[in-house]
């Protein structure tokens, strides 16, 4: 296996340079991890698959699913994929690299742990702050507009609130300077984290039904449904915060 993802990943560098993969490959893996795990939740919920694991009864309108996803492509293109072209300089100067030799998956299983730790922290605090009277009102009210959510509602959100709470994913990489690869699994980890916790089903199968201390989307559906000053459970990851 270990030499399968290293003759993979010597071709990755072999054909393309450093800012090509740290930009342009993270920008087209995120899109490809989040669309792909997120727009099933939509055709299950139009289909009415699997709705007795649904947590709420309401759905979604067909017009509400199209505005999510056609406000998300504007604030990927435009919000994320900027901040990941500015931030390349940040993270090569904090010790970022793609060369060989990949690391171990120990260290490799370390630095996310602490990432997904530390995340789980900043991410709590902002939240918070941003269910604060002005800013929920101004910023956060955007990615409440949809109390029923689904798998793609986890990054709708105004383009302030994305740059705010993206500082807690980006944060751990930054100080850390991580291999690529680590970078990219740690993204991909994250992504799918969100979407299912956004998912709007509570599955048998569901992490939160296995892992100590992990919220999911049972959790995080809580939040959306009461108001925002009574709503509780800020943390993204786990429940020990709130």
């Amino acid at each position: 296996m270990a030499s399968i993802v290293e003759s993979a990943w010597t071709y990755l560098i072999t054909h393309f340079n450093d800012f090509q993969l740290a930009c342009l490959g993270s920008f087209f893996l995120h899109e490809s991890i989040f669309f792909l795990s997120g727009l099933p939740f939509i055709l299950m919920e139009r289909a009415g698959w699997l709705s007795k694991y649904k947590i709420q009864t309401k759905n979604n309108t067909p017009a509400a699913q199209e505005k999510c996803i056609t406000r998300l492509l504007l604030y990927h293109f435009c919000v994320n994929l900027p901040v990941m072209i500015l931030s390349y300089p940040i993270f090569r100067f904090m010790g970022m690299r793609s060369t060989l030799p990949l690391p171990s998956w120990k260290v490799i299983s370390t630095q996310i742990l602490f990432y997904f730790i530390l995340e789980d922290f900043v991410f709590y605090w902002g939240h918070r702050i941003l269910h604060t009277k002005w800013l929920y009102k101004h910023v956060h009210s955007v990615h409440h507009e949809y109390a029923t959510p689904f798998g793609l509602t986890s990054e709708y959100a105004h383009p302030a609130e994305i740059l705010f709470l993206g500082f807690a994913t980006i944060v751990g990489p930054a100080i850390t300077g991580p291999h690529l690869i680590t970078l990219w699994l740690w993204m991909m980890l994250r992504v799918l984290e969100t979407v299912e916790a956004h998912c709007g089903y509570h599955f048998p199968w569901s992490l939160s039904n296995f892992l100590p201390l992990y919220g999911g989307a049972d959790f995080h559906d809580y939040h959306h449904r009461l108001l925002y000053t009574k709503s509780g459970n800020y943390s993204s990851t786990f429940v020990y915060m709130d």
